[in-house]
C-alpha cells in the first residue's frame, strides 16, 4: 500500500464520528465527501471524472440515466495493455469503518480487444473488503449498441435485510449478497461519472450523466450541490492541455445535482466541437407496439416516451413506475429478456485461448503462467442453457487462477484467486468473481 493511501485511510477512519440509525431524522446537511473523492479516484494508470455525493441523511436507491454513446478506439495494436471506459453509478450504502466500504456498481463499459475490435454493454458489480463479483447485462433494448438512446441503472434497498437489488432499465438483473446495514449520519455515498484507461487510444464523446438518490422515506431526490465532489485526474482540455491526455468536464446545478457531462477526446477537433452535435437523435425501440398497455401497473407508452426524451424524470411522471420499481423491480416491459440468440454469434472470428489468457492476465494483474484456461463448451452443451438472460448460454473460454489478485477493483487490496468467463465469439466479458465472492450464491 502507498503512503499516500496509507494517510488516506488512516484519516478517513480517524474522522468516523457516533452515528444515529436509519429513520432517526438525520440533518439533510453533509460536506461534500472530497477527501474520499479524491483518495477514492486517483490513481497512475486510470483515470477518472467523478463526482461523490453524501446525501446527508439515510440512502436507499440510487438512480442514473444516460445515452449509449459511440466509444471508439484507434485502431492499432496496444500489445496486452488495457484500454477501456467505463461510465458507471457507484453506491455505498454504509461508509462508516472506511470509504473502501462494499458498494454497488452499474455502468456502461467499452474495451479495447484487439487491433480492429471492442466489446460494449452494461453490467453491474459487487465490490466488498473480502472480494467481488461483475455480470454482464443481457436484457435491456440493445443494450450493446452505441446507439444514442437513454438507460437507466439503478439499485434499491431490499424491504427485509440489507442486500440491495440492481435494476437496468427499470427490470431487475440481480442482487447483492454482501453489504452493509444502511445508518443515518453522512455515512452514504454515490458517485458517477467516468473512467478511463488507456486515453490515448481512445475518443469518448460527451456523456451528460443524470443522478438521484433514494431516501429513507422512498422518496427520489437530487442531492444538494453543497454535498457533491468532484475528482478529476487529466487536466481540463485547453490550448496548453490538448487532447487526447485531457477531459471536459461541467456539472450543470443551481442549488441540487442536475448533470455531470464529461468527454475525453482524442483529438482537437473533437474538444472544441459543441456537446449538443454529438448526441443525434437516438433510434427507437423496434416491437413497442405489439407490447402490453399496462405491464405491472406501469403505463408502458408513457415509460417508452419517457425513457427516449427525459428518463431522469420518469420516476415522478411514468404512472406506477415509482412503486413498480420498489417492489415488483420488473416494470419495463419492452427491456424484457427476449431469449433469442445472443448478438455475440454475429461475430465474424472467434478469439483463441491466447487472446483470453493475455486479456485475463492483464485485466486481473496476474501472470498469464499463473493461469487455467478452459475452452467453450461443444454446442450440445450449450442448448439446455440457451434462453438464459444472464449470459450463461454463450460459449465461453473459463479462465481461473489462485494467484493474488486485486479483481477488478481499482484499489491497492488483494484477494485469494478468480474466475472468469469470457464470450467466444467477442471476448467480452460476461461474468467473473474474485475473492471471497466467489464463494457468494
Amino acid at each position: 500500500m502507498s503512503r499516500s493511501r496509507a494517510r488516506f485511510l488512516a484519516s478517513a477512519c480517524a474522522g468516523v464520528t457516533a452515528l444515529t440509525v436509519l429513520g432517526t431524522a438525520p440533518s439533510a446537511s453533509a460536506a461534500a465527501p472530497k477527501e474520499a473523492c479524491t483518495g477514492l479516484y486517483n490513481a497512475r494508470i486510470t483515470f477518472w471524472a467523478m463526482t461523490c455525493s453524501q446525501p446527508g441523511e439515510p440512502m436507499i436507491g440510487g438512480f442514473a440515466t444516460w445515452r449509449n454513446i459511440p466509444i471508439t478506439f484507434d485502431q492499432v495494436d496496444t500489445g496486452s495493455a488495457t484500454v477501456q471506459v467505463a461510465n458507471y453509478l457507484r453506491v455505498s450504502p454504509n461508509t462508516s469503518s472506511s470509504p473502501l466500504a462494499p458498494n454497488i456498481e452499474i455502468g456502461l463499459y467499452a474495451e479495447k480487444t484487439g487491433k480492429t475490435t471492442h466489446t460494449y454493454g452494461p453490467r453491474w458489480s459487487e465490490l466488498t473488503t473480502s472480494g467481488g463479483r461483475t455480470t454482464a447485462i443481457k436484457a435491456g433494448v440493445d443494450p450493446t449498441k452505441p446507439d444514442k438512446r437513454n438507460h437507466t441503472y439503478v439499485t434499491v434497498r431490499q424491504d427485509s435485510g440489507n442486500q440491495w437489488d440492481v435494476l437496468y432499465d427499470f427490470n431487475k438483473v440481480g442482487s447483492t449478497t454482501k453489504q452493509l446495514k444502511v445508518i443515518g449520519g453522512n455515512t452514504n455515498r454515490i458517485d458517477v461519472g467516468l473512467e478511463v484507461t488507456g486515453p490515448k487510444y481512445i475518443n469518448v464523446p460527451s456523456i451528460a450523466s443524470r443522478m438521484q438518490f433514494m431516501t429513507g422515506n422512498k422518496a427520489w431526490q437530487q442531492v444538494a450541490t453543497g454535498n457533491v465532489a468532484k475528482s478529476v485526474t487529466l487536466p481540463v482540455c485547453s490550448t496548453t492541455h490538448k487532447p487526447p491526455s485531457c477531459f471536459t468536464t461541467k456539472l450543470t446545478d443551481n442549488s441540487k445535482f442536475t448533470q455531470w457531462t464529461v468527454s475525453k477526446p482524442r483529438r482537437q477537433a473533437t474538444a472544441v466541437a459543441s456537446p449538443a452535435a454529438a448526441l443525434a437523435a437516438p433510434a427507437r425501440a423496434q416491437g413497442a407496439a405489439d407490447k402490453p398497455v399496462t405491464f405491472n401497473g406501469v403505463d408502458q407508452q408513457a415509460l417508452q416516451a419517457c425513457l427516449e426524451n427525459d428518463p431522469d424524470s420518469c420516476l415522478a411522471t411514468v404512472p406506477g413506475l415509482s412503486e413498480c420499481v420498489i417492489t415488483v423491480r420488473v416494470c419495463n416491459a419492452a427491456a424484457l429478456p427476449s431469449g433469442g440468440a445472443s448478438e455475440d454469434a454475429a461475430a465474424d472470428a472467434e478469439v483463441s485461448a491466447t487472446d483470453i489468457r493475455a486479456r485475463a492476465a492483464a485485466a486481473f494483474d496476474v501472470p498469464g503462467d499463473a493461469l487455467a484456461v478452459e475452452p467453450p463448451a461443444s454446442p450440445a452443451a450449450l442448448k439446455t442453457r440457451s434462453n438464459a438472460a444472464d449470459g450463461s448460454g454463450d460459449a465461453a473460454w473459463t479462465v481461473t487462477s489462485t494467484s493474488s489478485t486485486p479483481g477488478l477493483q481499482r484499489t491497492d487490496r488483494r484477494f485469494d484467486g478468480f474466475t472468469a468467463r469470457y464470450s467466444a465469439h467477442t471476448g467480452a466479458l460476461l461474468e467473473a468473481c474474485w475473492g471471497d465472492l466467489c464463494d457468494a450464491s
